[in-house]
């Protein structure tokens, strides 16, 4: 089991820890224990002064950041504890209740940042980790809240880090109540400590940079709690170390500074030389200090004299006056008559000290060695001994080096002094700790009284704050008794104590050291304070609250006294060095300079008062007297208010950097007090619980039944009666429990062993569940196993009866087959023979029936020939037998008809009606005769007419064969000419192919050179590629650096304002007074932008800007300049190329022309050889008719066909002439067009009737020329590619040969010259080109002059028109509406009514007016407000609303400093102006997406790119102010939601807490991350709603979640308590929820997500593994976004939350340390979360028409008029 751990005292480590491993009983005399190192001990407990030894915290309590909330508070507990947080840990802060103990670490360590200021700026004390910081914003805090003056009392030995501390402290109060003038009072505070430093501290044994002399820095602030001035009062200088220095230590650094300088020209006057030439700066040894460069630190020195304000003539001073006393120190003294008599030797030291402080040489040197002596009767003058020169010489160094000293501070406070009246202050006290040397003197008198008074005041403040705390809990108070030092101070002060007495003796003429002991032995003999020593009669011992303290009273009474001579103080008072003069005019009777806190800060006015004499110095005040007073003052400041301690503890005597050192430790924590806060704190009710808390930590032990109860505070009562027997270990107050010292332990021990009970009772369940799962896993395998194992069996028997089955099925089919095909033999077989005997069985019968066949065809035929045969005889027969009959008919009746016809009837038969028949054919005759006659006539004329015709026919066809045979001639010589042609274009063809080969053949070498060049080139252009990436980030940098120069212009500008403002209150005068602002110009906004017509800059303006604006601006105008510049290069280019387009395109246009003529005469020709074909088929006809005239028919058919055919050719021949003509006079035209008028007249003369040959002579002609232009073209073409070619390898070779030298010249030179080389070369480039683009810029310059005159002329022209009309339009407006469709996108308005526009449309207008318009709208309104301008060409009048509408949007911006929905609303619609003129300004890179209705609404006339700068710097501020309101919002949330919210209940364990937390615990205000996450879903509608790019939200997102995780990340490396898994798992959690809303919203591609990589990694490194080196390797491959230092820090911090988790090992961090050695990480240990990533607007062009946008009605724009 587990033993009770105890600690027992030890010589060598003081307190060390033990085991009890027997019980102890009542009446044990002793304890058996074991040591740390197994060895066994017993532990005396009966002897005289031995009591219990204390026990030990449980470790989950140790490493506490607040003492206090250890269970038991006793010496070894805060011991162990500040050593486990020192060595462990490296941490140097620890609180002690109201005390912030801070360890000397002798180390510079990373946390004093800028960052770390602020990230302990506004935050709760108990919140944080323990810092000086923390201490800062406390009393920061409670004087705002209170308004209450405050005080930071630091105290320590020397060496412990005093100054260090409250120089941090001021700085943390320069840096958050910074002043919010121009005073710039902070950095004068802060300027104070180099000068205090040089001629205050000193090289100690102890430290190499001790402050010899306490200082009191009150630092005013006004009623807004901003720095308005300080107040510096100093104690106890050292003076004795000007003129001695121990072994191993320095004077004060000033000396060494001057000495290093020495050779400075401005310093040759001084006559030094090196420190170890001087007496008083080399007695220590060693005048150097490792580390350290005094010349260094001497200009800081002298920069700080000037930053306060010292004159370089005061200056001067001073410096002559620490040499003169360096000077004075090496006097040669020489001593006679056994040195009762001496004299000072005249030469270099005496003449260099007199001349720098202009004093007599001769009386300086008579005073030094003599002195006078004033009795009632006369003077004397006394020579002095040698001892006493010595003596008085080193009195009178550090006479002087005092007043030095306090003319010093005495201008400092000069300097920190304001008018202002001051609100209220916070002091810091730096002040000497409790000391105590082997030789102890003066010095450490006055120091130690001095901490005897701070112990008291700081006991009775303990005692106050307890005793308030007990009585606003309502917790019964009883009285401690602390241990109360006012005996030792009245022992010290009182009347006729130590002060008194040696004031007294200091009065007494003769009056010694022993003397004044003896006084002290006879008065405070009885006093329990003081002792005398046994073995001295001139020491005396005091007992105060740290130490017994013996000091030697020698030297007592001489440095009480201070004594300097008077004749030597007369001599300096004469200086003819007048400000030297200045400082000895003493004021005796007030308190000195130092500690005086107000007094008139001029020194150089002469005292009116007479000089002292002699007689009255005894009624000067002592030094004793003067340190009691302004410590008696310094108790009265601090008392009224309220006061923080900080302890510093030096942790070792050698220091050695976090080594621990117990001994002096625990020495220097009773000297300081802390250990008597503990006891202060441990004799009531030291351990102190919130309900909440308590309940939270222990509700472990709890029932059920008490758990279901609402009301905690009855639940946590229960359980403590339940738990407590004893009602006096615990009270119940308002808010909180209050424990007595153990009880914590004992519950925690009760909640240990629940936890442990627990622990068991689950792994006992676990176990068993484990054994049971085994068993079942066992069981279902040995299942398995025997289920497969069975099948296995199965199927084998299944195959085997599968396979015999088989077998048989595999024996029958074959036996089967074997049968079959036997049977099958024996089948064919029989058939074949069955076949072959069928077959001549049937062959004999065939045989057979053949034959008889044969023979019955031979008998049909011949039967049939005989029958044929005998009917032929019988027909035969016949025939002639009918002949014969028929003859003889016939012959009979022949015979009768001859007989009828002789007779005269018949005749008379015949005749009847032939005689009518004869009359009508006698008249058919003569009808047909006359018939016959006309037509005989009408042939005559007929053929006579077509003789004639023939004739005339004739002769046409011979003229026509006529013109044929010339014709034919022609078509020969055509003939031949085409064949020419042809020649020459198959000529020409092969010529185009030879050089089109040759072109070839040279553009593969020309390739195959420019491939080598570019190979030659690549190698350089890889190395160029780091460079490339290096120029990219420089770029990123100076885009941020540009946007934080807009960002502290636009501070500036409201800065200006502001101080304008206060100008006009103080400057009050009666009547019109004219208002800066009144001048609405842009003057600040834009650099004076102009209406310009192109964008070229010109340099000599830059230069006169230079001139007049200064330095910055310009340096905002040359990037101007330069991109003026580069956009003037854009546009030559485009001009070139757009002038090549053009003389394409004519040659392209001709040739088409030249091709459509030759198509048209092709046409043509095809005509003509149809018409030629037809024709000859006439001819044909004509000539086959001519020799055909057979008969007067076919005569008469051809002539009707010849007619026919020649009027449709000669209809077809007009059409092919009108044809012909219209194409001659095209041809005709084209050829003027070409050939410049040439007469073609000659080429056509041969044309007959049909044109067609010369048509097609023509037509060939062309062809040629055609084809001949075509090959000069391509050979042209051809020898310009070739030209360019080699032009532009001649250019990169030069090119890369320039660069090859250059990057040969640059590899030898460093990185840093490599860049500054780089940008010379750029510079030269740009400036030549600048030198060819200054001449074309002034042929624009005169030519856009003329044309300004022009356009003014015209203008007015213009404007006098318009006035004309502008009444007809007013009067109409009424009357008559516009149509929509005529809107043409433009709005117009009068010059008067430009501010009425700006008042509704931007100073007055709500985002909630036009939220249910278009997006944007008032852009949009503002764009066709100045394309109306631009279209009426008013530039005075685009000048003016760009100017306002700038200026209102600012005014708008300054107004709703604090909201986000107006500020988001008018960089949606800066942006969207931007664009607007982006989209329109007729730049072909920003229309490609334009719409052809769009592309109408661009400007015509004016070029506003500067005024688009001046919209993207406007964008820029507003931005800014976006992302300012926003973090404002979210950063109170960000540490309550992400870092403490509990979005996992029950998974935090609160642990013990000490004083602070339960003391800053009230009035916070916690949010959850829902909340947070409500803010940011309320940030992203509004920006959606308002129409603002998707690309600006992702960056205004990325910004948040930068701060998010900046803020969260620094607060996690500031507080131990959530250094722990559980917050771990909770932060895991809760930044979950953040990438789930990025997904949510879409915003996955801002890079949003991966600014909370560094918080991602922490979180994972809170829940990893830490123990082997596996899991270092693991952690420093995981945490890559994480700097070595914060992994560090947060393994240091990482605090176990239950006593099960272990603690991170020393060794474990060491193992960490030493694998991340190789990363080269920033020194930073916190995140800046101010930092700004640089802002980008993408353009963004809208798809909106201007004509489709409707003005609402409530806008109140009635007066724009729609266009």
């Amino acid at each position: 089991g587990a033993y009770t751990r105890v600690w027992i005292p030890d010589p060598d480590e003081v307190w060390r820890s033990a085991e009890i491993i027997k019980d102890y009983k009542e009446g044990d005399k002793s304890l058996q224990l074991k040591l740390e190192d197994e060895t066994l001990y017993e532990y005396p407990i009966d002897l005289p002064g031995s009591e219990l030894p204390f026990l030990r915290n449980p470790d989950i309590l140790v490493g506490q950041n607040d003492l206090t909330a250890l269970s038991y508070l006793h010496e070894p507990a805060v011991l162990h504890n500040l050593k486990v947080r020192f060595l462990e840990s490296n941490h140097i802060y620890t609180y002690c209740g109201i005390v912030l103990v801070a360890i000397n670490p002798y180390e510079q360590l990373p946390i004093y940042e800028q960052d770390v200021i602020y990230a302990y700026s506004g935050q709760n004390m108990g919140d944080m980790d323990p810092h000086i910081f923390a201490v800062a914003e406390e009393a920061y805090k409670q004087m705002a809240r209170d308004e209450k003056n405050q005080s930071i009392i630091v105290s320590g030995e020397s060496g412990a880090g005093k100054t260090v501390s409250a120089k941090y402290a001021m700085r943390f109060f320069a840096t958050v109540g910074g002043s919010a003038s121009e005073t710039n009072i902070e950095a004068k505070v802060l300027a104070s400590s180099p000068i205090v430093e040089a001629i205050g501290n000193a090289k100690t044994t102890r430290n190499d940079n001790s402050s010899r002399f306490g200082k009191y820095i009150q630092i005013g602030f006004d009623k807004r709690y901003h720095i308005i001035g300080a107040n510096m009062r100093t104690y106890l200088l050292e003076k004795s170390r000007v003129v001695f220095q121990a072994e191993d230590e320095r004077n004060y650094h000033i000396f060494y500074q001057l000495c290093a300088s020495s050779s400075l020209p401005e310093f040759k006057d001084l006559g030094l030389t090196c420190a170890e030439d001087f007496f008083y700066t080399s007695q220590g040894g060693d005048t150097s200090i490792d580390g350290v460069d005094d010349a260094d630190d001497f200009e800081k020195t002298r920069h700080a004299f000037t930053l306060l304000g010292v004159k370089e003539s005061h200056q001067t001073t001073i410096f002559r006056i620490i040499a003169a006393i360096l000077h004075l120190g090496n006097l040669k003294i020489q001593g006679e008559r056994d040195g009762e008599v001496c004299s000072v030797s005249v030469g270099h030291p005496h003449d260099s000290f007199c001349s720098l402080l202009g004093v007599e040489h001769s009386q300086m040197q008579h005073w030094l060695c003599h002195c006078k002596l004033v009795t009632t009767a006369e003077t004397y003058v006394k020579s002095m001994s040698l001892h006493q020169v010595v003596n008085a010489r080193n009195a009178l160094a550090k006479h002087i080096y005092a007043q030095l000293f306090n003319w010093i501070v005495q201008h400092i406070n000069k300097a920190l002094h304001t008018t202002v009246k001051q609100h209220s202050f916070i002091g810091v006290l730096d002040i000497y700790g409790f000391e105590t040397f082997e030789v102890n003197s003066f010095e450490q008198f006055c120091i130690n009284y001095a901490n005897e008074k701070l112990q008291q005041q700081f006991n009775s403040h303990v005692f106050k704050l307890e005793q308030e705390e007990y009585m606003k809990e309502g917790i019964p108070w009883t009285l401690i008794d602390f241990y109360d030092n006012q005996p030792c101070i009245d022992l010290i002060e009182a009347k006729l104590g130590i002060l008194d007495l040696l004031d007294e003796e200091c009065k007494v003429p003769k009056g010694t050291d022993q003397n004044w002991a003896q006084k002290l032995y006879d008065r405070h003999a009885a006093s329990l304070h003081f002792q005398k020593p046994r073995m001295s009669n001139t020491s005396f011992i005091v007992l105060h609250f740290a130490d017994k303290v013996e000091y030697q009273s020698e030297g007592f009474l001489e440095k009480n006294r201070d004594t300097v001579y008077e004749e030597q103080i007369n001599i300096l008072k004469a200086s003819k060095v007048k400000r030297a003069a200045d400082l000895f005019q003493e004021e005796t009777d007030a308190v000195p300079a130092s500690a005086v806190q107000k007094r008139t800060p001029r020194i150089n006015v002469r005292s009116a008062k007479p000089a002292f004499k002699a007689a009255n110095k005894e009624h000067r005040k002592t030094v004793g007297h003067q340190f009691r007073n302004s410590l008696q003052l310094l108790m009265e400041t601090l008392n009224a208010t309220t006061p923080h301690y900080v302890r510093c503890i030096k942790p070792n005597d050698e220091k050695l950097p976090f080594k621990f050192d117990p001994k002096r430790t625990v020495q220097q924590l009773r000297a300081c007090g802390v250990l008597e806060t503990i006891r202060i704190s441990a004799a009531g009710f030291p351990s102190r619980w919130s309900y909440p808390d308590f309940f939270n930590r222990y509700r472990v032990l709890m029932n059920k039944r008490d758990l279901s109860k609402n009301d905690k505070k009855q639940i946590c009562q229960t359980l403590l009666e339940n738990l407590i027997k004893d009602p006096d270990k615990f009270q119940f107050g308002r808010t909180k429990i209050f424990f007595r010292a153990g009880q914590v332990a004992y519950l925690e021990k009760l909640r240990a062993d629940k936890f442990r009970a627990a622990t068991i009772m689950i792994q006992k369940t676990v176990r068993g569940w484990l054994q049971r799962a085994r068993y079942q896993r066992l069981r279902r395998a040995t299942l398995a196993l025997q289920r497969y194992a069975r099948g296995h069996l199965a199927r084998r028997w299944v195959l085997h009866l599968r396979r015999t089955r088989a077998a048989i099925i595999l024996q029958k089919q074959y036996r089967m087959l074997r049968m079959r095909r036997a049977f099958l033999r024996v089948r064919s077989a029989t058939l074949t023979i069955q076949a072959f005997a069928r077959g001549m069985f049937v062959r004999r019968i065939y045989h057979q029936m053949l034959l008889e066949h044969k023979a019955t065809i031979l008998q049909k035929y011949a039967r049939g020939w005989l029958a044929r045969a005998r009917f032929r005889r019988a027909q035969a027969a016949a025939v002639v037998l009918q002949c014969h009959w028929r003859r003889l008919r016939a012959r009979r009746q022949l015979q009768a008809l001859r007989i009828e016809a002789r007779s005269a009837q018949h005749l008379k038969k015949l005749n009847i009606g032939m005689e009518n028949k004869v009359v009508q054919l006698q008249r058919k005759v003569d009808e047909q005769n006359k018939e016959n006659k006309l037509l005989n006539e009408q042939l005559s004329m007929l053929t006579s007419a077509h003789s004639s015709e023939v004739e005339k026919l004739k002769k046409e066809l011979q003229q026509y064969q006529q013109t044929q045979q010339g014709d034919g001639k022609q078509l020969l010589s055509l003939q031949e000419e085409t064949e020419r042609l042809r020649m020459e274009l198959e000529r020409a063809h092969g010529e185009r192919e030879v050089l089109e080969d040759s072109h070839g053949k040279e553009r593969d070498l020309l390739r195959k050179v420019y491939l080598s060049v570019c190979l030659s080139a690549c190698e350089f252009a890889r190395n160029t590629v780091e460079e490339n990436m290096q120029m990219k980030k420089e770029l990123e940098e100076e885009r941020s650096r540009y946007q934080n120069l807009v960002k502290e212009y636009a501070s500036l500008e409201q800065r200006y304002d502001n101080l304008r403002n206060e100008m006009t209150i103080f400057k009050q005068t009666p009547g019109h007074r004219r208002n800066p602002s009144n001048q609405s110009s842009l003057e600040s906004d834009s650099n004076n932008p102009s209406i310009c017509t192109s964008e070229i800059g010109d340099t000599e303006d830059v230069i006169q800007q230079v001139e007049e604006i200064g330095m910055e601006k310009a340096a905002m105008d040359m990037t101007l300049f330069l991109k003026l510049q580069k956009r003037v290069r854009e546009l030559e280019l485009e001009r070139k190329k757009l002038q090549a387009q053009l003389e394409k395109k004519e040659q392209e246009s001709k040739k088409s022309q030249a091709r459509g003529l030759t198509l048209e005469r092709q046409e043509l020709e095809s005509e003509n050889k149809k018409l030629k074909n037809e024709l000859n088929e006439l001819r044909k006809a004509i000539a086959d008719h001519a020799t055909q005239n057979n008969s007067s028919n076919d005569v008469q058919d051809g002539y009707n066909l010849l007619l026919n055919q020649l009027k449709s050719a000669n209809e077809e021949l007009e059409v092919r002439k009108e044809e012909v003509l219209i194409l001659r006079s095209q041809i005709m035209k084209a050829a003027q067009q070409k050939e410049s008028g040439k007469n073609m007249t000659e080429d056509w003369g041969y044309l007959n009737e049909d044109g067609e040959l010369g048509l097609a002579y023509q037509g060939l002609k062309q062809v040629a020329r055609l084809l001949e232009a075509q090959l000069q073209d391509q050979r042209r073409e051809h020898e310009e590619e070739m030209e360019a070619l080699r032009n532009q390898m001649d250019l990169m070779q030069e090119e890369l040969e320039k660069q090859q030298q250059a990057f040969l010249q640059t590899l030898q030179l460093s990185p840093e010259i490599q860049v500054e080389f780089g940008l010379q070369q750029e510079i030269t480039r740009l400036t030549n080109e600048n030198l060819d683009l200054k001449e074309l810029l002034e042929k624009l310059e005169k030519n856009e002059k003329k044309l300004k005159k022009q356009l003014k002329i015209y203008m007015k022209k213009v404007q006098d028109f318009e006035v004309e009309r502008r009444p007809h339009e007013r009067s109409m407006q009424v009357a008559v509406q516009r149509k929509e469709k005529d809107f043409q996108g433009m709005l117009e308005y009068y010059k008067e009514d430009e501010p009425l526009l700006i008042r509704n449309l931007i100073t007055d207008l709500k985002p909630q007016a036009v939220s249910a318009t278009v997006p944007c709208l008032p852009a949009y309104i503002l764009y066709m407000c100045i394309r109306h301008a631009d279209y009426i060409n008013d530039d005075q009048k685009v000048h003016s609303l760009l100017t306002s509408t700038i200026n209102g949007v600012k005014k708008v911006l300054k107004k709703h400093q604090d909201d986000f929905e107006m500020t988001s609303f008018w960089l949606a619609n800066t942006c969207r102006l931007l664009h607007c003129l982006k989209q329109y300004s007729g730049e072909e890179g920003f229309m490609t997406q334009n719409t052809a209705k769009q592309n109408e609404h661009c400007l015509k006339n004016f070029d506003l790119t500067e005024y688009r700068q001046v919209l993207g710097h406007l964008s820029i501020q507003i931005y800014q102010q976006l992302i300012n309101i926003a973090e404002g919002i979210l950063q109170p949330m960000i540490v309550s939601a992400v870092l403490e919210n509990e979005s996992i209940q029950g998974l935090s364990s609160v642990k013990p807490v000490g004083y602070r937390k339960y003391c800053s615990k009230e009035g916070d205000s916690s949010y959850s991350l829902d909340e947070m996450i409500r803010q940011l879903n309320t940030f992203h509608s509004i920006m959606c709603d308002q129409g603002l790019d998707p690309e600006i939200i992702q960056q205004v997102f990325k910004q948040l979640f930068y701060m998010i995780n900046a803020i969260t990340l620094n607060n996690l490396l500031l507080r131990k308590d959530v250094c722990s898994w559980s917050t771990g798992m909770q932060l895991r959690f809760n930044i979950s929820q953040l990438e789930e809303w990025l997904r949510g919203k879409n915003l996955q591609q801002s890079g949003a997500a991966q600014t909370l990589e560094p918080l991602i990694q922490a979180a994972q490194l809170l829940q990893l593994k830490k123990k082997t080196s596996e899991d270092a390797e693991a952690i420093c491959s995981l945490c890559t976004s994480l700097s070595t230092q914060q992994i560090v820090k947060i393994l240091n911090l990482y605090t176990p939350v239950n006593e099960f988790e272990e603690r991170v090992t020393v060794a474990f961090i060491r193992n960490i340390q030493v694998n991340l050695k190789e990363r080269n990480d920033p020194p930073q240990l916190l995140l800046d979360f101010k930092h700004m990533f640089p802002v980008l607007f993408p353009f963004n062009p809208s798809a909106i028409t201007m004509d489709s946008i409707h003005l609402p009605a409530s806008l109140n724009l009635d007066f724009l008029n729609k266009v």
